[in-house]
């Protein structure tokens, strides 16, 4: 089989950010990343990826850190490489939509202290919802990732995802992402898709997987060979399972082929040990569970995240219904199906996980809806991919005449300088406005750790010392 590009293969290592988010409940602190910067700024990747996402609350929640602070931090200690961020549009890295003026300082702040490149998605797809991102990050001189949510569905085959490539590359992207983030996406068909993609758009086309269901390795090898730019890989300590696939073993695979990374081993080594160290560490305190090592190949039956799954099992257990696991797995591919077909995907996969939760548990279908739930049906999210079905629609109490057409970003005033005014008293930045508008529940409570006693605030940040499993609790954290 031959190569259809004869150019190295570009790598982004996920080791500072999704590596642990997807294996460690993302709690993996500065303090750990920080002797480790060195060799990894020696090692030549296109890029780190290390901010947003999940960490932004994780630093705040869990490991009393300011996000923008190691933020900071990390620019200074990879002088030499692009720092690359995971943004959700005009949900920020929240779980609701945010005015355009908090999504534009969003970025600008983002910018300004440190990230290179914005890998911008939607849980839906749909492009209105990346447009100020996108126009921001471009103002601010960022590099625009700008990333398809990858799912299978009657309507998302190969021409849905070419006709949104070419929506983005339009639209400003520089680069295009194919985010499969359950580890859908099948090698033989990312052979199709990615030669698909490089006939049809001219900006680079990068691979986000995961290794959840044991085929993520031959998905970037036949992704390789289709021509793909970059791929998202992980150092071997926190690689695989619900992780990317392992940074050495695909360098090594490609060692003395055309596609060549050019990425040095010994230096990969150095950084490898550092991090060994760190996931035993993770280990021992709980934070990583060995099971996110398996190979789950319900994710191909159920289409289910393996952080989704996690969520689940803590719903049942919290709700002694733990016997009705795969009654509710069975019950997701259903309630997508009504919602339209939306990728599952933050926060559209707690959205659907939660109703099918509780379709379940109360042995009713429906017989209750989530505000989020009810939220999506009406459109606040965005628009679904499908139509969604009318009775169900009808069953949340949402007329036709109810539903957003619009932009849902359209429909909100300006909030900024709200925020500003509602935090005048303990905000000392702009970036501390960002992190109240994003997480007012948490937020303050780490503030008052930072800026206060530390006796007396240490205790208030103690108690959040908590996973929020509960997508009702998290919703009811960032909604209150």
């Amino acid at each position: 089989m031959e190569f259809l590009s004869e150019k190295p293969l570009y790598i982004t290592d996920t080791i500072l950010r999704d590596a642990h988010q997807s294996q460690a409940a993302t709690r993996m602190r500065l303090e750990d990343m920080l002797p480790a910067c060195e060799v990894l700024d020696s090692i030549g990747y296109w890029s780190l990826e290390c901010w947003g996402g999940a960490t932004f609350d994780a630093c705040m929640r869990f490991l009393n850190e300011d996000p923008w602070e190691r933020l900071r931090q990390l620019r200074k200690a990879l002088p030499h490489t692009k720092l690359q961020m995971l943004f959700r549009g005009q949900n920020i890295l929240g779980y609701k939509h945010y005015a355009d003026d908090v999504v534009d300082a969003f970025c600008a702040k983002s910018i300004e202290n440190g990230i290179d490149i914005i890998r911008i998605f939607d849980a839906l797809n749909d492009v209105r919802n990346l447009e100020q991102a996108i126009r921001s990050t471009k103002k601010y001189g960022g590099m625009v990732e700008a990333a398809m949510s990858y799912t299978i569905s009657p309507i998302h085959d190969e021409a849905y995802f070419v006709k949104l490539a070419k929506d983005l590359e339009q639209m400003g992207a520089d680069v295009i992402c194919i985010k499969d983030m359950a580890n859908l996406l099948l090698p033989m068909d990312a052979y199709s898709l990615v030669k698909k993609l490089k006939e049809t758009v001219s900006v680079p086309i990068h691979l986000h997987t995961h290794n959840t269901t044991g085929t993520g390795d031959m998905v970037l090898l036949m992704a390789t060979y289709a021509g793909v730019d970059i791929v998202d890989t992980a150092l071997s300590p926190l690689a695989n399972g619900t992780s990317q696939p392992a940074t050495e073993s695909l360098v090594a695979t490609l060692q003395g082929t055309v596609r060549d990374t050019g990425l040095n081993l010994g230096k990969m080594s150095t950084a490898a040990a550092h991090f060994r160290k760190v996931a035993q560490r993770l280990k021992e305190e709980g934070s990583l569970d060995p099971k996110v090592l398996n190979v789950d190949t319900n994710t191909l039956l159920y289409q289910v995240p393996g952080g989704m799954l996690s969520n689940l099992i803590s719903q049942l257990k919290q709700a002694g219904k733990e016997e009705q696991y795969y009654d509710v797995l069975a019950e997701i591919p259903r309630v997508r199906k009504d919602y339209g077909y939306p990728p599952l995907v933050t926060p559209s996969s707690q959205i659907v996980g939660t109703q099918a939760v509780m379709n379940i548990i109360t042995g009713e279908r429906y017989k209750t809806f989530t505000k989020e739930s009810k939220a999506m049906l009406r459109g606040e999210y965005g628009k679904l991919p499908a139509e969604v079905n009318a009775e169900v629609r009808a069953k949340a109490g949402i007329a036709p005449e109810d539903v957003i057409t619009c932009r849902p970003a359209d429909l909100l005033d300006p909030e900024l300088g709200k925020y500003r005014e509602e935090f005048r008293e303990i905000a000392k930045s702009d970036e501390d406005v960002l992190s109240l508008a994003l997480f007012p529940q948490v937020a303050p409570k780490f503030l008052a750790y930072r800026d206060g006693p530390v006796e007396k605030a240490s205790e208030s940040v103690k108690a959040e010392e908590r996973s929020p499993n509960s997508v009702r609790e998290l919703y009811v954290e960032y909604n209150p």
